[in-house]
């Protein structure tokens, strides 16, 4: 059982004071936060790619790079990389350049993107939304598997047996594929044989269980060894000394973006007893103190399938201090629960 953490590297208002830290303190930030990571023993850091005033990550791979140096075993990948609006000969030799600067830790979680600032930037058309993507893995994948390519597509110049370089550590360089729970694109990550991860941050986590079961059915009936396909997933949380301290922390600045976010895709408002709902053994807020967190993803591992469990945090913006405990708890304390307890079961099993 893998445990980790991802970000978008936020630059949200802060709730009590509205001051706003800049892009490139958040990011020296984010570097630190890698470095704790390791440190601490977590197994895998994720950075979100985005492209607008509120989350200062547009290059996953250039900050992970920053950090590569700096750490010895913790993996590094992006969560995720929009790769219908990027150029997957970009996307393919950025991350095996950070896959040589790490000695062999990286990975890209390829999306579509829950966010559409990207495409009118780099002068891509919504209603290609579906096929840009399709295309554009179908090229990634192609990189990933050859080092001289030959390829033709409709969105992209053609590749006429040419080299791609550098070429990465690992053979092949790791390509997940993130999903929002869309049964469509997982079982067709299933039919790839291409490792899934699933964004779980609403409802109730138990609920993603059939979608994991079509993805391994897609992956076995595809004549994949389903074996060696992990299951990752991504939700929101925060740990603290103790359940209500996590709670009291976390929810301010997790209201004010869930409520900025709402408005501009028509959610309800959100509001303390939403979030307290979230926070409960089924909801898919892991949000407590360690053993709370610990059991929540031990639960998750049991009744979900998930092999690589992914703490999202933080939330919009919060004190880096809080930041960084709650990293040192999730590899010191949740992370020997919980693999100790999944390591006995899956022992039984």
């Amino acid at each position: 059982m893998e445990i980790g953490i991802s970000t978008f590297v936020e630059t949200t208002p802060d709730v009590k004071t509205g001051e706003v830290i800049s892009h490139a303190q958040r990011l020296r930030e984010v570097v630190e936060e890698i470095v704790l990571a390791d440190q601490v023993g977590l197994d895998v850091f994720g950075i979100g790619e985005h492209h607008r005033h509120d989350f200062a990550a547009s290059s996953p791979a250039v900050v992970l790079a920053a950090a590569a140096p700096q750490t010895k075993r913790i993996r590094l990948t992006s969560a995720v990389t929009v790769l219908s609006s990027a150029d997957p000969v970009r996307v393919f030799q950025d991350f095996a350049t950070l896959d040589g600067i790490s000695n062999g830790r990286a990975e890209i979680m390829a999306g579509r993107g829950s966010f559409i600032e990207s495409f009118p930037l780099f002068g891509y058309d919504l209603k290609d939304y579906n096929e840009l993507f399709e295309e554009k893995l179908e090229l990634l994948l192609k990189l990933q598997k050859s080092e001289v390519v030959s390829w033709f597509g409709k969105h992209r110049p053609a590749i006429d047996n040419l080299g791609v370089y550098p070429r990465p550590v690992q053979n092949p360089l790791p390509v997940w594929i993130g999903s929002g729970g869309n049964s469509e694109s997982v079982i067709r990550a299933g039919l790839m044989g291409l490792p899934l991860v699933l964004a779980i941050i609403g409802g109730r986590p138990v609920q993603f269980a059939p979608l994991v079961q079509h993805y391994k059915q897609a992956a076995a009936q595809a004549g994949h060894d389903v074996s060696k396909l992990p299951v990752a997933s991504h939700s929101h949380g925060f740990i603290a000394e103790d359940n209500e301290t996590a709670a009291n922390k976390f929810f301010p600045p997790t209201q004010q973006v869930m409520n900025v976010l709402g408005k501009e895709r028509g959610w309800g408002h959100y509001d303390r007893a939403a979030f307290d709902a979230a926070r409960s053994f089924e909801g898919a807020l892991y949000v407590g103190d360690p053993e709370t967190v610990a059991q929540k993803i031990i639960h998750l591992r049991k009744n979900v399938g998930i092999t690589r469990f992914m703490l999202h945090v933080p939330v919009g913006t919060m004190p880096h201090g809080d930041v960084m405990k709650a990293i040192e708890l999730l590899g010191k304390e949740v992370a020997p629960i919980v693999r100790e307890e999944i390591a006995k079961w899956e022992a039984t099993q």
